[in-house]
């Protein structure tokens, strides 16, 4: 089954994205900050990551960085779904290292359309 992070700390925007991805036949893990990011990596290496930017602590701009200095985790698709959507904000999260990037408020069409551009979609038989 094909395996999403979300990793984003307000838990309305965490359940929204949770819900569409799982009724999708996404298999969902989650975290609200870096450090549980790390443990659910750990714990199962997601095929992709959904990074808030705004995170508390070490944002997702500093986490998406870390990813992508490792080399077991360098491939694995980012998609920034962020509030941060002023002029730049977009090529700030790409020079992070996010593959693409979508603005909240989440939106279940725009959300899937993303996340379908990045992986397969569970139905195609992916494992």
């Amino acid at each position: 089954m094909v395996r999403i992070l979300i990793v984003e700390d307000n838990p309305l925007n965490l359940k929204l994205a949770s819900l569409i991805l799982a009724n999708a036949g996404y298999q969902i893990d989650s975290a609200t900050d870096a450090e549980e990011a790390e443990r659910a990596i750990a714990a199962a290496r997601p095929d992709l990551i959904l990074m808030d930017l705004g995170l508390p602590g070490k944002d997702g701009y500093a986490f998406t960085r870390e990813l992508r200095a490792r080399d077991e985790l360098r491939q694995i698709p980012i998609l920034a779904v962020t509030s941060f959507a002023m002029k730049g904000d977009r090529a700030k999260a790409i020079e992070a290292g996010c593959t693409a990037y979508l603005t909240k408020p989440i939106n279940s069409q725009s959300l899937l359309a993303n996340v379908h551009a990045l992986l397969p979609r569970p139905a195609e038989g992916i494992a």
